[in-house]
């Protein structure tokens, strides 16, 4: 079996460009818990299925698995700055934050749609989990804007140079 060295992993890895989201839910004292994950995608139309990727050092993943059910919110190009928020490890990552309460978790207001999600099965991978939750709402907010996009270490957006194929998607 070869040994693949972690950073040429990740370095390779990073050529995939990835959305970015953040995932809120309730923790136990009914205050917002959220955490920045662009490991995610979609599964299953029928039944409509979701996967993410949470890593099991997370302090964040325990909350949201404990409540079961969380919100996906999906950031445009303009996130930047709620994406670095929600990855800092100790710092209050809905302070200045615009967020309304919802069954599944916090729907932040400058997420471009939400996705409301309930747990449906979780699978140990490496240092990861692999998480498959049924989606039982949508919220598609600003509709047309650019998403924002991480690739290579590095923030950005898509600029579409290629005509839309009609009937193609994830």
């Amino acid at each position: 079996m070869t040994t693949i060295d972690a950073a040429h992993f990740r370095r390779t890895l990073g050529n995939f460009p990835t959305g970015v989201t953040i995932i809120t839910s309730t923790g136990p004292q009914g205050e917002p818990v959220g955490m920045v994950c662009n490991s995610f995608t979609s599964v299953s139309l029928d039944p409509p299925l979701v996967l993410l990727c949470a890593a099991r050092t997370s302090t964040t993943w325990p909350l949201i698995r404990e409540r079961g059910r969380f919100c996906v919110n999906v950031l445009d190009r303009a996130g930047e700055r709620l994406s670095r928020q929600f990855s800092q490890r100790s710092a209050d990552r809905f302070a200045g934050v615009r967020w309304n309460p919802s069954d599944t978790g916090p729907e932040l207001e400058d997420a471009v749609a939400r996705i409301a999600c309930v747990i449906d099965t979780e699978h140990p991978a490496g240092d990861h989990s692999v998480v498959v939750s049924r989606v039982v709402g949508l919220t598609d907010s600003l509709g047309s804007a650019d998403p924002l996009v991480f690739h290579r270490g590095r923030y950005g957006s898509f600029v579409s140079s290629v005509p839309a194929v009609a009937g193609q998607g994830g």
